[in-house]
């Protein structure tokens, strides 16, 4: 439940963040400090009212994880400005699948056969939902994906082990303020900056609910999930923006969509039941 209420969360951010960019309310690196920023007050004032109290932002995080997540956010927001929404969600999964099941199987984690198999329905899926829309994306944009992919898969295995959740989640938001500071006084410097009121709203929505509540839920969720399973459950993602889109934007429903949104769906939800069976078979 925990891990469907994340991915409902990550594919509203895309949503929130593709609409503000697209209608050019926003640029992208105003776009992610005020995100972060917002997600930084939210988490502040949850974690005022929990028994750990305000100092815990301060005791809990890492500043690798601020910046696996300031690199996330920044990355992700640029590289929406050049790509579309296609290619841009095939890079960015791609890049996570390829980021935490590396470092899994380096740490000796060896994902099941079934996992594998799960994985290359799932991304088969993935492809055959996307595909109509590639066409020769920018070179700048594919790069800044890739980066946002890897940086968001160092962030969600940083959350193994963690304590507390939502401190920690607090604590790598507060530590990221300051790289961003940094970030967006240079693109004001380079005159690059414009902002509206609508594109702070939609920034502070995306920063303060689906960001960071929503990683905080992430990083609960986490501590139930193998690494592999983790990565292959992020697949869903996509689908849910799909879905979202035919909903909220009016967008067309397809044969297409409803296929491929099967197959990423049904390789996510083998590979959930098999680490299941694997559970009650242990115990």
């Amino acid at each position: 439940m925990l891990t469907a209420v994340a991915m409902a969360c990550f594919a509203a951010n895309s949503l929130l963040t593709r609409f503000a960019l697209r209608a050019g309310e926003i640029d992208g690196v105003s776009f992610a400090a005020v995100r972060i920023a917002a997600g930084a007050a939210a988490l502040a004032l949850v974690t005022s009212f929990r028994r750990e109290g305000l100092d815990a932002a301060r005791r809990h995080g890492s500043l690798f994880a601020a910046l696996a997540l300031f690199s996330y956010t920044i990355a992700f927001s640029c590289a929406y400005l050049s790509l579309s929404a296609g290619t841009g969600a095939l890079v960015l999964f791609a890049a996570v699948q390829i980021t935490m099941l590396g470092v899994g199987m380096a740490g000796g984690e060896r994902p099941r056969l079934s996992e594998w198999t799960c994985l290359a329905t799932a991304f088969a899926g993935l492809v055959y939902l996307v595909s109509p829309g590639l066409t020769a994306p920018s070179t700048i944009g594919v790069s800044l994906m890739v980066l946002s992919g890897v940086a968001w898969g160092y962030y969600s295995l940083a959350a193994r082990g963690v304590r507390s959740p939502i401190a920690s989640t607090a604590g790598n938001f507060a530590r990221a303020i300051p790289l961003v500071a940094v970030a967006l006084m240079v693109i004001w410097v380079m005159g690059r900056a414009h902002v509206s009121w609508p594109g702070v709203g939609l920034a502070a929505t995306s920063g303060a609910v689906t960001s960071g509540l929503g990683y905080a839920i992430w990083y609960i969720a986490l501590r139930d999930l193998r690494t592999s399973v983790a990565a292959i459950v992020q697949l869903s993602v996509p689908v849910f923006t799909a879905a979202a889109g035919v909903i909220l934007l009016k967008e067309q429903l397809t044969w297409r969509l409803v296929l491929a949104s099967g197959a990423i769906l049904g390789g996510v939800g083998v590979a959930l039941l098999g680490k299941s069976s694997a559970a009650r078979v242990n115990e």
